[in-house]
């Protein structure tokens, strides 16, 4: 049996894996879909912004779509409200409608965050139930 080399990764627990998120140098690619610059959609973006800077700090790209100036591209990714942000990438696509001002929500929407189990949320779980 090969001993590993010296300069090898070491394996990641559960935890480490879970606290680190996506690998850290995977590139997110975001598309925020608004129509002209309303209040809405600039806080969206500013929402947006705030949330990428301390959460994927300098691994992020945000387009932003105005679907005043260009609404045949709302097909595309089948938009019915605005604004509405789509994670491209990392794959699964997620899509989130709304300014994204409850930053907690934002972030379990883009999978940055885990839910919080149901017994944190303020709902009391049936007996046996974990």
């Amino acid at each position: 049996m090969k001993k590993p080399a010296k300069d090898s990764p070491q394996p990641m627990s559960l935890k480490e894996i879970n606290e680190e998120g996506k690998d850290p140098g995977e590139v997110w690619e975001l598309r925020l879909y608004v129509a002209g610059q309303t209040p809405r959609s600039v806080a969206a973006f500013a929402n947006l912004k705030k949330i990428c800077d301390e959460h994927l700090a300098g691994r992020y790209n945000i387009e932003v779509v105005d679907l005043v100036k260009h609404p045949q591209l709302a097909a595309g990714d089948q938009i019915l409200a605005i604004p509405t942000l789509v994670r491209k990438l990392p794959q699964p696509l997620r899509k989130i409608v709304g300014d994204l001002r409850d930053t907690e929500k934002a972030l379990v929407g883009l999978q940055l965050r885990p839910a919080a189990p149901e017994s944190e949320a303020g709902v009391t779980l049936p007996a046996g139930r974990i």
